[in-house]
C-alpha cells in the first residue's frame, strides 16, 4: 500500500468517513458539468426532491454537442439544442455558474476550468467525462465519473470510492527535437498497456515532467484513463504555482501565500512508498503515431506496423481485429499511410501552445489536395489569444479551417465526422472504432505538429522533417 503520496494525503484531507461497504465516501471539492451527462442526473434529483446544496462548488459548460461553424442558436441539430437548454435551464433552477457559447469562457471543460483559475492543486476534482485525468496536472485528485455519481455529487458534494494503489512513473532526460508531451504518454502507453494502470493511479514523476509546462503536463494527465489509470497527477511545484497565480478563482494576497504553504506540503514526500514503479529515458522517445484501435497501439513514425508474431500472445487478437479495421497489413511502415482528414483540438491538444507549436509548421506550406483539415480551439479564450496573435491568418493561409471552441472530431456528438472509412490525423485522445462519427472511420493519434506534417503531405510524415 502506498505512504506518503500525495494521493494519499489529498485522499485522506478529503475522507468524510468509511461506508460499511468498505468504500470511502470522499469529499468533491470541485464538480464540473456539461450538457452530455448531466440532464439525467439533475432528473434523478427532481425524482427525489433533492436540491443541490454546494452550487458553487459546480462549474458547468457546453462542449461536446457544440458545432464548431454555425452556433446560432437554435441549433440545427434538435437533440443538441434540447441538450443545451436542458442545461441552461438546470443551472438556473440551481444558481449554478455556466459558461454558455458567447460568454467569452465557454469552451471543452477540461480546458477552462484550468485557465480560469478553478483547478488547483490538493483538491479533489470529479466530472461526468473521462479524461477529467487532465486536472492531476495540477496536483489534483481528479476523476470521470458515470451519471449516477455525477447525481450523487450535486446531492451531497462526495462520492463512495475504494482507493486506488500508486504506481510511479518516472521519465527523465530531454526530449529530441519533434517530441512532444502527446508523444510521450503514447510511449507510456504503449508499453504499460491500455490496462495496465486498472486500479491504480499514476504519478508522473521525473526530470522530463518537471521541464514540461503546465500545458504539457495536462496533455499527459488527459491520457492517463486511455492507459487504465483512474486518475494521474503530477506533483505542483513553482511551474504549476506560475500558471495559476493571477487567474480569477485563484487565492488572492494572503490567500495565496497559505495556498502555496499547503500545496508544497501536500506534494509527495521523498521517501514516499509506491505500489509499483516504472522508468522510462525519455531519449528513447520518437515522434509516436497510433496504428489499430487502441491508444496502446503506437509505434513510432519509422518503425511499421507490427506483425502478429512480434506481439505477446495476449495482444493479437485486438492486433487482428485492428488490422481488419484499419486496412493495414502487418509489416507495412506508418510513415506515408495515406490520410483524409487532419484535426487538431480537444482536451489534450487544443490550448494556446499546442496551436502556437502546429503554426509553426504550417506556416509557409499548404494542405495538400483533397485534405480536410481543420483547427478547433478548446476554449472562447483560446480562440481569442490565437486570434490575437495571428495564428488562425497562419492556419487560414496554410489551407485549413478555422473554427469555434468545442469538442468537435474528438468524439463527434456534433456536425464534425468523418465520413466512410476515411483516414484521421487526430490530436485526440482515442482511436477506438467508430469514435470520430462514422462505423467505420479510421483514426490515427498524434501530436499536433505531426498533424500539420500529414496535412502538409496528405499521409502520415514525420515533422521533424519540416524542422
Amino acid at each position: 500500500m502506498s505512504k506518503g503520496t500525495l494521493f494519499d494525503k489529498v485522499w485522506e484531507a478529503h475522507s468524510v468517513g468509511t461506508l460499511p461497504s468498505g468504500q470511502t465516501q470522499l469529499f468533491i471539492g470541485l464538480h464540473l458539468i456539461h450538457e452530455v451527462t448531466s440532464p439525467q442526473a439533475f432528473a434523478m434529483l427532481r425524482e427525489r426532491g433533492l436540491n443541490v446544496p454546494y452550487p458553487q462548488r459546480t462549474v458547468a459548460t457546453v462542449d461536446h454537442i457544440v458545432p464548431t461553424e454555425n452556433q446560432a442558436r437554435p441549433f440545427a441539430d434538435t437533440l443538441a439544442e434540447e441538450m443545451i437548454r436542458a442545461l441552461e435551464n438546470n443551472c438556473k433552477e440551481h444558481g449554478i455558474r455556466f459558461y454558455n457559447v458567447g460568454s467569452g469562457r465557454q469552451g471543452i471543460v477540461h480546458v477552462i476550468a484550468p485557465e480560469q483559475g478553478l483547478t488547483l492543486p490538493g483538491t479533489t476534482i470529479a466530472c461526468g467525462d473521462s479524461h477529467t485525468s487532465t486536472h492531476g496536472a495540477f496536483g489534483a485528485i481528479a476523476f470521470g465519473i458515470g451519471t449516477s455519481q455525477v447525481r450523487d455529487v450535486l446531492a451531497s458534494q462526495t462520492l463512495a470510492m475504494n482507493k486506488l494503489k500508486v504506481r510511479r512513473v518516472e521519465v527523465n532526460g530531454d526530449l529530441r527535437p519533434g517530441v512532444y508531451a502527446k508523444d510521450v504518454v503514447l510511449h507510456i502507453i504503449r508499453k504499460l498497456g491500455v490496462k495496465g494502470g486498472v486500479g491504480y493511479a499514476y504519478e508522473y514523476a521525473g526530470t522530463t515532467f518537471e521541464k514540461m509546462s503546465m500545458e504539457e503536463r495536462m496533455t499527459v494527465c488527459n491520457m492517463s484513463i486511455e492507459g487504465g489509470a483512474r486518475c494521474g497527477y503530477i506533483n505542483p511545484d513553482t511551474t504549476t504555482y506560475d500558471y495559476i497565480q493571477g487567474r480569477e478563482f485563484a487565492p488572492k494576497g494572503e490567500d495565496w501565500k497559505k495556498a502555496v504553504a499547503w500545496w508544497n506540503s501536500i506534494r509527495s514526500d521523498a521517501d514516499a512508498e509506491y505500489d509499483d514503479v516504472v522508468v522510462f529515458d525519455a531519449a528513447e522517445i520518437s515522434p509516436t503515431v497510433t496504428w489499430g484501435i487502441t491508444p496502446g497501439q503506437g509505434i513510432g513514425i519509422d518503425e511499421s506496423v507490427p506483425t502478429p508474431d512480434s506481439l505477446p500472445e495476449g495482444d493479437r487478437s485486438i492486433a487482428e481485429e485492428a488490422y481488419k479495421y484499419m486496412q493495414l497489413s502487418p509489416g507495412t511502415p506508418i510513415k506515408g499511410t495515406k490520410v483524409d482528414v487532419c484535426f487538431i483540438g480537444s482536451c489534450t491538444n487544443g490550448r494556446i501552445s499546442d496551436l502556437r507549436e502546429a503554426a509553426k509548421f504550417a506556416q509557409g506550406h499548404k494542405v495538400a489536395n483533397g485534405v480536410k483539415a481543420f483547427v478547433v480551439p478548446g476554449s472562447e479564450e483560446v480562440k481569442q489569444q490565437a486570434e490575437a496573435e495571428g495564428l488562425d491568418k497562419v492556419f487560414l493561409e496554410a489551407g485549413f479551417e478555422w473554427r469555434n471552441a468545442g469538442c468537435s472530431m474528438c468524439l463527434a456528438m456534433n456536425p464534425d465526422k468523418l465520413q466512410g472509412d476515411q483516414i484521421s490525423a487526430s490530436s485526440s485522445n482515442r482511436n477506438f472504432k467508430g469514435r470520430q462519427g462514422s462505423s467505420s472511420g479510421r483514426t490515427l493519434l498524434m501530436s499536433p505538429a505531426m498533424v500539420v506534417a500529414a496535412a502538409v503531405n496528405g499521409s502520415v510524415a514525420d515533422v521533424r522533417e519540416l524542422m
